[in-house]
């Protein structure tokens, strides 16, 4: 993500960006970032992903969304933008400036860049803390074999566990499904040093 630090942006500012372009960007306490393009790993882990889920998840009442769909995160309006995220039963939705923005997702995903790696395990975990059916956050390294899996138990208390061995498989607990390692890597070519 980049940013452009000389301007404080006002919700009415950014708002009129992201119907006026093609791109999408996220608003941060006055700073708008662009959510740029992901490398060939990063778009790949989030195909598996989605394909893997989606396969779990088929005739269940649950779907599958991808880095398109706007997601409201109370704590800091309006939303943001996740690699992925996932529903089961009805999708709630608001309309918002000549967009959708989901109300319920229960799994949400990203895929760690270099640039996004600390605001996505910080301030945008924290963010999307306040979605009241957010049960489930994995984050998926793109450089190495490492997933961490965050799994919501009370409103206070989230439990971690990291995964980095291929041979692993990651029990999704929201959605009932299990992820094997070698799902989410597949395919991925990294560099071994």
């Amino acid at each position: 993500m980049a940013s452009n630090p000389k301007h404080r942006y006002t919700l009415a500012e950014y708002l009129a960006l992201e119907r006026e372009s093609e791109e999408k960007y996220e608003f941060w306490n006055g700073e708008v970032f662009t959510v740029s393009g992901g490398t060939l790993a990063h778009d790949v882990i989030t195909g598996n992903l989605y394909f893997s889920l989606s396969n779990c998840l088929n005739g269940r009442g649950c779907r599958v969304y991808t880095s398109g769909m706007q997601i409201k995160t109370p704590a800091a309006p309006p939303y943001r933008y996740a690699d992925g995220s996932v529903t089961c039963g009805k999708a709630e939705i608001e309309e918002f400036n000549e967009g959708d923005l989901l109300m319920n997702p229960i799994l949400i995903f990203e895929v760690l860049s270099p640039t996004s790696e600390a605001r996505d395990r910080g301030l945008k975990f924290t963010h999307y803390k306040s979605i009241p059916s957010f049960k489930e956050y994995l984050l998926m390294a793109q450089d190495r074999i490492n997933v961490s899996h965050f799994l919501k138990h009370s409103e206070k208390e989230w439990t971690q566990r990291e995964y980095t061995d291929l041979a692993e498989t990651i029990d999704l607990y929201s959605v009932d499904c299990s992820l094997p390692m070698t799902e989410i890597y597949r395919d991925v070519e990294l560099a071994i040093s």
